[in-house]
């Protein structure tokens, strides 16, 4: 097996992942910002998500005595509207399926089949968010404003979990 390379490969998926906490949380305090305590509640929970993700990651890498290279893949876009989150969510997540798919294959051909399944298992978690925000999206696409509107209606969920301001 070609640890180096396993250990490259384990380092991009933590770029990304940190990419992700750090890009939701962004959005989480946006939304929470705006009034809209469930869907900020949402880029919160996932963001929680990637960080597991990067633990995983992180302790691979360290089995294989590398290195954990905490630099995030891009920096944070600054979008506000909630649909356009939600529409950036979901492309982050359906980029990260790609490239995990890619990367597990690649995991197999070096005979690593452990890193193999770690990616695997992360595809699945990036579907699930996927999905999460692919139906918001279509829950505003088909009742538009009504929607966005029901969103700010409960926030309790936002003073539970920090990001509202103090009344």
């Amino acid at each position: 097996m070609d640890r180096s390379r396993s250990i490259e490969l384990l380092n991009l998926g933590v770029a990304d992942e940190l990419q992700a906490v750090h890009q939701y949380m962004y959005f989480h305090f946006h939304l929470a910002d705006q009034g809209y305590g469930r869907l900020s509640m949402l880029l919160k929970r996932s963001a929680i998500d990637e960080m597991g993700h990067i633990e995983v990651l992180s302790e691979r890498i360290l089995f294989l005595k590398g290195d954990v290279v905490l630099k995030a893949a891009a920096p944070v876009e600054p979008i506000r509207d909630p649909e356009a989150i939600l529409r950036r969510a979901a492309e982050m997540e359906s980029q990260a399926i790609g490239q995990y798919n890619t990367v597990a294959r690649e995991c197999a051909q070096l005979a690593d089949s452990a890193s193999k399944q770690i990616f695997e298992r992360l595809v699945q978690d990036e579907e699930r968010h996927f999905d999460l925000f692919d139906k918001q999206l279509e829950h505003i696409q088909r009742f538009g404003e009504r929607y966005l509107a029901l969103q700010s209606f409960d926030n309790t969920a936002t003073q539970e979990g920090g990001g509202a301001k103090p009344e």
